[in-house]
């Protein structure tokens, strides 16, 4: 058997970034598409999946301006305006005055918000759980110990 190649200080060679990059990738794309779904079989969730990141990034950060919101997704603000728009019409945000600049108002989730997203989370982990569930113990128990290093990496 013989060893990965490495580069530099015990760096790992450009096949584990390549495939640490398709296969979260994919992963995050199915996790991504997932929706929650009615009894009739339609989505359960009325947004889009731009719309879902930016209700999520408010619930995260608990408030936020329209202007950061738009940095956020990365996303110019007359878009971010129309998003805002209609998670206003749905009663899943609402704006309020900003503390300390007039000028400006602060977004917050809904309790409807709040709902949507934890609707949303639990199916998407319904699914992960049930993939998971066919894998070895042993993949399991890789997976559980590889888990904090990805976060590690998705924060540098």
């Amino acid at each position: 058997m013989t060893t990965p190649p490495t580069r530099g200080r015990g760096a790992p060679s450009p096949g584990l970034a390549e495939e640490l990059r398709i296969s979260i990738a994919r992963l995050s794309r199915r996790l991504r598409t997932l929706r929650a779904v009615t009894p009739g079989g339609g989505s359960a969730s009325p947004l889009s999946l731009t719309q879902f990141a930016a209700l999520a990034a408010i619930e995260r950060h608990g408030s936020m301006t329209p202007r950061e919101l738009a940095d956020h997704e990365k996303v110019q603000p007359p878009s971010m305006t129309r998003v805002i728009s209609y998670l206003e019409d749905q009663r899943l945000v609402v704006r309020s005055p900003h503390p300390t600049d007039g000028r400006q108002v602060v977004l917050s989730a809904t309790e409807e918000g709040h709902a949507l997203l934890r609707e949303e989370r639990r199916h998407k982990e319904a699914w992960l759980s049930r993939r998971l569930g066919e894998l070895t113990a042993d993949e399991r128990e890789i997976l559980r110990k590889a888990a904090p290093i990805l976060d590690k990496l998705s924060r540098s």
